[in-house]
């Protein structure tokens, strides 16, 4: 079949035969992995859950997964098929809340991602941002890496978010801006500042110590490690690894000789705390930019724009961003 040709059939087929229950049993074949766990679960007959799976397959019209003795694994089709399952279905799942919303007086919703790295002053102007809408919106807010963060943007579960910039691309459906960057700081328990303050900066003396890590695979692991190989020292085995506040202060107040590095005013939030303090040594380069994210589909949405403008706005008000 000419290439033109069969283009137009599976768009046809797509678009008059492909049904929301067709890409709910294609998510469930790709979590049991099985036509006999699916049909269980779904309480029907495998013969039933066999027949439906041909049926989706003659509207892909390709094979969609494999049959081996261990079960269905997905072709390059089935993966294929399977993104549009999770996209379509998300999209179906975040327009019930939006409508939802709407029914109780409320004009929007809004999904925002959040790194724990965001200071509290931003933070701050960025949700009362949001909050402070009239006709008021709703907001689903969630926390992780950058990372998770960028996942979660892709598989349409949120629709912006506040982190770190990525070095590469994050993808054609998602945009990143920079808003600011931050300075780093060393930070340790606030019992032992005098005393890993002595001497000058030595990396070789630093990497002695008990580390705290951003977990592996994110923006600041990376930066960590380039860190201490451009310092020509092998990179620390860290005794954590988290990107939490909570568990930072925690692991801070402690082990004596717990260090970390994290962003100026994050360590101006923590050190009010009185478990912390910041080493008094200038660091001769930046962290990745706190930046902005957002899902092209939702780029041009007004409350996303808007939004976009506040976190800019609050990121160039250094009150923002200190307390």
């Amino acid at each position: 079949m000419p290439e033109q040709e069969r283009v137009l059939r599976l768009r046809n087929n797509l678009g008059s035969r492909l049904k929301l229950r067709h890409l709910t049993l294609l998510q469930s074949l790709e979590r049991h992995g099985s036509l006999s766990r699916v049909a269980a679960d779904m309480d029907l007959s495998q013969p039933a859950i066999t027949k439906a799976l041909r049926e989706i397959e003659d509207i892909f019209m390709t094979r969609l997964f494999e049959r081996t003795s261990r079960g269905l694994t997905a072709t390059a089709a089935g993966q294929a098929a399977l993104r549009l399952a999770q996209v379509t279905l998300a999209d179906v799942d975040a327009t019930a809340h939006v409508l939802t919303a709407i029914d109780t007086g409320l004009i929007d919703r809004v999904r925002l991602g959040i790194t724990p790295q965001v200071p509290e002053g931003l933070l701050n102007a960025t949700l009362m941002h949001l909050l402070g809408q009239t006709p008021r919106v709703s907001v689903l807010s969630k926390e992780g890496t950058t990372d998770e963060l960028v996942a979660a943007l892709s598989a349409r579960e949120i629709d912006c978010a506040i982190g770190r910039s990525f070095a590469h691309g994050v993808g054609l459906d998602i945009d990143q801006e920079p808003i600011y960057e931050q300075e780093p700081c060393l930070l340790v328990p606030a019992r032992s500042r005098a005393r890993l303050s002595r001497g000058p900066l030595d990396w070789g003396r630093l990497a002695e110590l008990d580390w705290i890590f951003p977990p592996p695979n994110t923006p600041m692991r990376r930066t960590f490690s380039t860190i201490f190989l451009s310092a020509g020292v092998q990179p620390p085995s860290p005794v954590v690894e988290t990107m939490s506040l909570r568990t930072i202060e925690t692991v801070l107040r402690h082990l004596p000789n717990a260090v970390t590095i994290l962003a100026k005013d994050i360590v101006a939030d923590l050190v009010q705390h009185g478990d912390c303090a910041a080493l008094p040594y200038k660091l001769s380069w930046n962290l990745p930019p706190v930046s902005f994210f957002v899902a092209r589909h939702m780029a041009s949405h007004p409350t996303v724009r808007s939004l976009v403008a506040a976190v800019r706005k609050a990121a160039n008000t250094p009150a923002n961003r200190t307390r």
